[in-house]
């Protein structure tokens, strides 16, 4: 039972000790949330139904990250007991937290939502989408170097400004929070995973896989800074709440900045793996469509001509011959070159 009680001029929130059974039986709807998650949640299984009616394959798996872990992420860290319990507990609002800038974008990018996007919508709708990914502003806040400063100067900046005090006494401020974290995760994980248009040509996957790596890292600062910073995180609302169970105001703390390098680790790993993934299925369409291209090139060489012996008739005339690609590119020959030249140039008897 939540009680709401005024005690000098702040709200006292009365819970009971949080358990693990209540951990798991506490649940509070939250209205602005909900719209959101239908809002994104049925626009793309709109989209999936579009294509769907067109007979085109949309990827079950992409669906299922899509809605599982991106939007269930959003639901359990905005309605569960992390969402009660936030206002009396540091250590939840700093899960809750971290769930929705790391765990919640990682999930809506595996269900790589641009892509089906430009695909379902109608065309002129289509080039609008593409135009405002191409735009100047979106590359600035995706830029890999800036979204990931982002995401740290949006936790940093929330927990050691008057950001999150005030979050807790005023609702609206709250849920602008819990988007703002969205976003700012949004920004960084969204180009990463699924949106390749919106980063340089530089940003191979190679390169991709190097910034998820380093992005770990620096999502591990703001939680050390909070678990070893001296000054308490809206330390006058926890201590007013007057809890008579569960840690110290310190000690929640302290235990909330632990879970936030905790969390923000294991997640850096996964974001990795997931990374890694991408770069194997995208090598493989690559190589598939190399395959493809060679055995359409095999397709046009003409058989040789037999004569009257029945011997086929050589045509030692270069330029009647149709030529792989492999012999043509300038890449590849290039190479053979210098392999064949260095090859002449050493005399006999060295290696």
């Amino acid at each position: 039972m939540i009680r709401l009680a005024a005690g000098g001029g702040r709200h006292v929130l009365a819970l009971p000790e949080l358990t693990g059974s209540r951990f798991l039986d506490t649940w509070r709807p939250d209205p602005a949330a909900i719209v959101v998650v239908v809002l994104l949640g049925g626009a793309y299984l709109w989209g999936v139904v579009r294509l769907h009616r067109r007979g085109e394959r949309w990827s079950f798996g992409r669906t299922t990250a899509f809605v599982a872990i991106g939007l269930g992420t959003i639901v359990f860290a905005t309605m569960s007991a992390l969402a009660v319990y936030s206002r009396v507990l540091f250590w939840p609002a700093a899960v809750q937290n971290v769930l929705l800038d790391l765990i919640a974008p990682i999930g809506l990018a595996l269900g790589d939502p641009l892509s089906l996007a430009l695909r379902a919508l109608p065309p002129r709708l289509s080039s609008r989408v593409r135009h405002a990914m191409t735009g100047r502003v979106v590359r600035l806040l995706t830029y890999p170097l800036v979204s990931s400063l982002l995401v740290v100067a949006t936790e940093l900046g929330i927990y050691f400004t008057p950001y999150f005090a005030t979050a807790l006494r005023v609702g609206a401020v709250h849920e602008l929070m819990y988007l703002h974290l969205l976003v700012a995760g949004c920004l960084f994980v969204l180009p990463m995973l699924a949106g390749e248009e919106l980063l340089p040509s530089w940003c191979t996957h190679p390169v991709r896989a190097a910034l998820v790596f380093l992005d770990g890292v620096f999502d591990a600062i703001p939680g050390l800074v909070v678990m070893t910073s001296s000054t308490l995180v809206a330390g006058r609302w926890y201590a007013a709440q007057g809890r008579d169970w569960g840690p110290s105001v310190q000690r929640d703390q302290l235990i909330g900045g632990g879970a936030m390098i905790s969390i923000a680790e294991l997640v850096g790993l996964l974001f990795l793996i997931a990374m890694l993934a991408e770069w194997a299925r995208a090598e493989k369409a690559t190589t598939a469509a190399l395959d493809r291209r060679l055995d359409a090139e095999l397709e046009h060489v003409p058989a040789p001509a037999a004569d009257a012996t029945g011997e086929a008739a050589a045509d030692d005339s270069e330029a009647d011959r149709v030529r792989p690609w492999w012999e043509t590119d300038p890449g590849i020959v290039g190479q053979r070159f210098r392999a064949t030249r260095r090859t002449q140039d050493t005399p006999p008897g060295r290696p």
